[in-house]
């Protein structure tokens, strides 16, 4: 497997992700796409980011949904403050592979003032790869 791809391009309306992290500085170049409720991330998936099987690491795809997750809740509450993550769980429903372009996206969120609750899906290529749940605490 190589980290070169063909296709290396996000889909139309992604650009670069601006919310850099320490936890996803080893998994740039990340992408998002923002909507008035959800901050949609992604990225193509490289050998770099595969676990010893040769598809996408679980750990990779839950960071990635927390992140979408808590990005999307605070893009809904509009507040001063932050989120931090409570409870967070996800389900694999298939592997995700080298060139495939790995898409989080927020679809549910139901804001409080102490609780903010979200879920995601997660595809590769179009295709369900995952759905994650998770409850972040307003700060």
């Amino acid at each position: 497997m190589s980290d070169t791809l063909s296709d290396p391009a996000p889909p139309p309306g992604f650009e670069r992700h601006d919310r850099p992290s320490p936890v996803t500085d080893a998994w740039e170049p990340l992408f998002s796409r923002k909507t008035d409720s959800a901050v949609v991330i992604g990225l193509r998936i490289a050998e770099r980011h595969c676990n010893s099987r040769g598809f996408a690491h679980g750990g990779l795809i839950t960071a990635l949904a927390d992140n979408a997750m808590g990005l999307s809740c605070k893009r809904v509450l509009k507040g001063p403050g932050g989120l931090v993550t409570v409870n967070l769980s996800i389900d694999f429903l298939r592997s995700a592979n080298v060139g495939q372009w790995l898409e989080i996206d927020t679809s549910f969120i139901k804001p409080g003032r102490a609780l903010c609750f979200a879920q995601a899906f997660i595809t590769a290529d179009g295709e369900p790869c995952a759905r994650a749940n998770a409850v972040f605490r307003v700060v």
